[in-house]
Formats: structure tokens, C-alpha cells, sequence
């Protein structure tokens, strides 16, 4: 079976798992209709499988192999157990993941382009698609420079992938999960209610909880928030600019990142000088949004 092949069976069971999982235990209702937003939602995934297909493809993968024919990078210049060198690069290539996202949040010019996965209104498994395909194109040439320079196996790159796929699906899933079963696991990997505070409309909670996978990385750097303010019911999911239904068109998402957004205006109808990640917009073209 050929690697594209492969990730997309395990993508399509773990996506009706997750799927079915929601349905039956739901975390909190929804503000949208949910094939209005799916059907943006997968519209978005279409366009980045496209965007993907016609420039790099499976780019990592094939970095991988060629870094292994030639003999390239760390592991391939150690005499390290196979299992170790396995291991250890699985839980590097997840770590330069949740760098990968603090840079999105950090740097001006990649927030205007990762914020189009901000906007959804509600979250749901299919808010594990809702990626600008600029997006999906620069984190895969970073995902190849570090293959290059690690020289990860391409078996360890097929397994990361496919498990990044995974974990975006559950973690962003509006799934209940029983209390200590959620502590327990969260300890390791990121849940859905760990990665649902990240997704606040609060930007001192959208400014945490940025890993994908493993969840060690937020208490080891700081950025770890153990449950939004308002609980998981009442939170409002989103951000502040971009609030308003009519706005989140397909195509509207895809130009999000060349436009600047609405005003947000306070409950008197007044611009609110203060943007949705807690910057003042005179100063949002120069300073960092992390809080």
C-alpha cells in the first residue's frame, strides 16, 4: 500500500470514530448549523490537499528517504538502537510542532495567515481541517528542513504524520470525555478539553495549550492553562474580529490573511481599540501577540 494510501484509511477510521464519538457524547452545543460549517470546513481540507499535490506532496516523507540514501543528518551519524533513534525523533519532530505553532501566534505576518483556523465559531473534529493553505505549505518546508537536518527514518515520518492527522481530529473533537479520564490522559497527549481553551475567544487562553500530540511541551515552556475561565460550556469560541457568520464564507477565509478584519466594537457600538489576541491595533503591525 502506497503512503498516501495508507494515511488516508487511517485518516477516514479515525475520522468516523471521532465522528461518532461526538455525536454521542457531545461537550457543548453548537452556535452553527453543523453541514454549513462542515461543508466549509472540508472545502478548506480540499483546497489544501490540492495546494499540497500540485507544489510538494508528500515532500517529508520523500526528504526522509533521500536523507537516508545519503546518509544525512543526527540520527544517521549516530550509532544509536533503531527504537532510540525512532523514539527520540518522533517526540522532536512534536516538539518542533508546538514551536512551529507559538511562531504562528507570535509573528505578525503568520498569525494573519493561522488565524483563518481562529475563526470557527464552534469546534468540532472538522475544525481539525480549517487551515489556510499557506499554512499547510509552510509548516510541510519546515517539517522538510528538519528531516533533513535530523535525518529522521522515513517509517518514524509516516507514523508522525499520520499521527498529527489523528490528533487534530480527536483534540478538536466537541467530545465529553469523563473527568479523570480527561486528567489522566491529558498528562501525556492533548485532549479535546486542553486543546478547547487554546481556541477561546479570551486571548490570555488563545495565547496557551498550543501543542498537538503531546501535552508535556505546554507545562515545560509555560504555556499551560488547565480550563477556560467561563467553563467549557459557557467559553465562547473564536475570535473577537471575526464573529459574524456572513464573514466566514469559504473564499472569505481564503483572503483572511491579505485583508484586515473587521473592527470590534464594544457594547456601545465604539471601535475597540484591542484586537482579538489581546493587541492594540496601533500596535499590531510591530509587537507580539503572546501574552
Amino acid at each position: 500500500m502506497s503512503e498516501s494510501a495508507l494515511r488516508l484509511l487511517i485518516f477516514v477510521a479515525i475520522f468516523v470514530l471521532v465522528a461518532l464519538s461526538e455525536h454521542a457524547w457531545p461537550r457543548r452545543p453548537r452556535r452553527q448549523a453543523r453541514w454549513t460549517r462542515w461543508r466549509i470546513n472540508m472545502g478548506l481540507l480540499g483546497i489544501d490537499i490540492l495546494a499540497q499535490r500540485f507544489t510538494l506532496g508528500a515532500a517529508a516523507v520523500t526528504m526522509a528517504v533521500y536523507a537516508q540514501v545519503q546518509g544525512w543528518g543526527l540520527f544517521n551519524l549516530q550509532a544509536w538502537p533503531p527504537w532510540l533513534s525512532a523514539v527520540t525523533g518522533f517526540v522532536v519532530l512534536d516538539l518542533a510542532i508546538y514551536l512551529q505553532h507559538r511562531l504562528f501566534h507570535r509573528v505578525p505576518v503568520l498569525w494573519r495567515i493561522h488565524r483563518v483556523h481562529h475563526t470557527d465559531l464552534d469546534l468540532d473534529l472538522s475544525s481539525g481541517f480549517r487551515f489556510h493553505p499557506l499554512e499547510i505549505l509552510l509548516s510541510l518546508l519546515y517539517k522538510v528542513a528538519l528531516v533533513a537536518a535530523l535525518g529522521v527514518s522515513p517509517v518514524v515520518v509516516l507514523v508522525f504524520e499520520a499521527t498529527l492527522s489523528a490528533a487534530a481530529l480527536f483534540n478538536h473533537a466537541n467530545l465529553c470525555l469523563p473527568a479523570r479520564l480527561d486528567t489522566a490522559l491529558r498528562w501525556l497527549v492533548v485532549t479535546p478539553d486542553m486543546h478547547r481553551v487554546h481556541h477561546s475567544v479570551v486571548p490570555a487562553e488563545t495565547n496557551s495549550n498550543y501543542g498537538f500530540f503531546i501535552s508535556l511541551w505546554d507545562r515545560l515552556f509555560g504555556s499551560y492553562r488547565a480550563q477556560p475561565a467561563a467553563g467549557h460550556v459557557g467559553m465562547e469560541i473564536g475570535l473577537r474580529d471575526y464573529q459574524r457568520e456572513d464573514r466566514l464564507g469559504l473564499w472569505q477565509l481564503v483572503l483572511i490573511p491579505f485583508r484586515q478584519p473587521d473592527p470590534v466594537q464594544d457594547s456601545a457600538g465604539r471601535p475597540d481599540p484591542v484586537d482579538s489576541v489581546g493587541v492594540r491595533r496601533s500596535d499590531s503591525g510591530s509587537k507580539s501577540n503572546v501574552r
